[in-house]
């Protein structure tokens, strides 16, 4: 779009008037998408609607490659864009011509277009690229955990440039096609619905489709050697769960977890709604982490989740992020309450299903151990710090917020908060005040002073408060709930 003039006078006036006005505009996408936590995640200038990936993945030598085609919609005059990606690009092309590209910072790679993108401009981009993931280190740490026969992708906040390029932040959610070759004998497991499976000269390729937003760090791939269940919902939801075959000890327990994956699932409609994806599963690779993570429609499970015995706990936790932190994501992560502080509520309603505590029983027991000189109160889960993001605090005293709110508004608007918020913001971004705001105008009762209490001061609600919110018991030491340690379990569930 730039354009050197080299005409005397008149001529030259009338070919400046010859070029849009806004062409000299033209300026570069910002390297991060504004997230103050995680400066550098994501991109500015663009909004991407869907990934093509096609990838081959070779387990003996950890060799990955790949061809990602990205559908975007400029939001600038765009003369140059970035995209997060860790590994080694070879060619890159911008509406089917060859683009320019660099790498910068991190994870920074740098795509000037051969020609500007005005604002409102659909484009595709396709990046061919190659790599062993194991091998690269971003912002000090590699994500990818290689197992004995295969790979494992899913991590938060990041996992995507790892494996594929792309605008690496909850608020730029896309629709995915994930289409993995592996050598025969080996499956890949990816997010939503298997769309088909072939073979040819020793090479089997799984072609995986999510069609609904979903963020990046959402988005995984498990590559090994698994068994694998199928099975249909009560409304005819796919759903697949797979195992590794190497899970040794664990193995028995973890498919007696996952395996509950409907009924739950089933159950969670019954207090958020509808379930809002296509598919729905769950999967437990051969890997030495012990966290779990929300990876949509298939959560990953450590097998470490299950070493002390099936624990169904934890899959009420993923299951419950499909709505909270999945379908409805963070605008920015310093707004992580809305995924942890429900997923952990969702655990005490089960718990208060199942007959062995109430959620006020739990929320009286968590906010008796911790005394009021405890560095628990200091973290604040409506805005946590980076550092403090997936601290315990932001799930248990997230929590105690949440049945504060409870004991406030009462049970059918509690009722219907649960359920009207997964559909007031489906497919979309929020922040913890637009809940706040929406909470009020569901219940008709001011609620900010109640948030304010549980979810921002740096200290512990005195009696008066908590007595005011219900949430404890005034001099008495509650009993232990028969739950909380299947619950205490799943404390490294985002330990990553």
């Amino acid at each position: 779009m730039y354009r050197r003039l080299i005409a005397p006078g008149a001529l030259a006036a009338a070919l400046m008037l010859a070029i849009p006005a806004s062409a000299a505009d033209f300026t570069p996408g910002a390297s991060g998408i504004g997230d103050p936590y995680y400066p550098d995640y994501g991109n500015g200038g663009y909004d991407v609607s869907h990934y093509d990936l096609r990838l081959k993945y070779q387990p003996k030598t950890d060799v990955l490659e790949g061809t990602a085609t990205i559908l975007a919609t400029s939001t600038q005059d765009l003369s140059r864009f970035n995209l997060d990606f860790g590994l080694k690009a070879s060619e890159v092309l911008v509406n089917g011509k060859k683009a320019g590209f660099a790498t910068s910072g991190v994870e920074e790679l740098e795509v000037t277009p051969p020609a500007g993108l005005p604002k409102g401009s659909s484009f595709t981009v396709v990046v061919r690229y190659s790599g062993k993931p194991s091998d690269v280190k971003l912002y000090g740490f590699t994500s990818p955990q290689r197992t004995p026969d295969g790979a494992v992708f899913a991590n938060e906040p990041e996992s995507a440039a790892w494996w594929f390029p792309s605008n690496d932040h909850p608020r730029d959610k896309a629709t995915y096609d994930v289409s993995v070759a592996v050598p025969d004998g080996t499956q890949a497991i990816s997010n939503g619905v298997l769309q088909s499976q072939t073979s040819k000269l020793g090479w089997t390729r799984f072609n995986w489709r999510s069609n609904k937003p979903q963020a990046t760090y959402l988005a995984t791939l498990a590559v090994g050697k698994f068994d694998i269940t199928t099975d249909k919902t009560a409304d005819g939801l796919p759903v697949v769960n797979a195992y590794s075959k190497d899970l040794g000890d664990n193995y028995g327990a973890a498919r007696a977890s996952v395996e509950r994956t409907t009924e739950v699932a089933e159950w969670l409609e019954t207090k958020f709604g509808k379930y809002p994806f296509n598919a729905l599963g769950g999967y437990v690779p051969n890997v030495p982490s012990h966290f779990a993570l929300e990876t949509q429609t298939r959560p990953f499970y450590s097998p470490a989740q299950f070493a002390n015995g099936a624990n169904v706990s934890v899959i009420v936790h993923e299951l419950a992020h499909q709505w909270y932190g999945d379908s409805v994501s963070v605008d920015g992560w310093k707004d992580i309450w809305i995924n942890e502080g429900f997923a952990r509520y969702s655990q005490w309603l089960w718990s208060e299903k199942e007959g062995e505590g109430t959620a006020q029983e739990l929320a009286d027991y968590v906010y008796a151990q911790h005394p009021a000189d405890d560095a628990f109160w200091t973290v604040k889960p409506g805005d946590p710090g980076a550092e403090n993001q997936f601290d315990i605090a932001v799930y248990d005293r997230g929590a105690l917020a949440i049945q504060a709110l409870r004991n406030a508004v009462g049970e059918k608007k509690f009722s219907e908060i649960l359920k009207g918020w997964p559909q007031e913001h489906a497919y979309g971004n929020a922040k913890v005040g637009d809940f706040v705001q929406y909470a009020e105008k569901v219940s008709g009762k001011p609620l900010a002073g109640l948030f304010d209490t549980w979810l921002y001061q740096p200290s512990k609600p005195g009696t008066a408060a908590a007595q005011r919110d219900r949430v404890a018991h005034a001099g008495v030491a509650p009993a232990k709930p028969k739950s909380w340690k299947q619950i205490a379990a799943t404390n490294s569930v985002h330990d990553h």
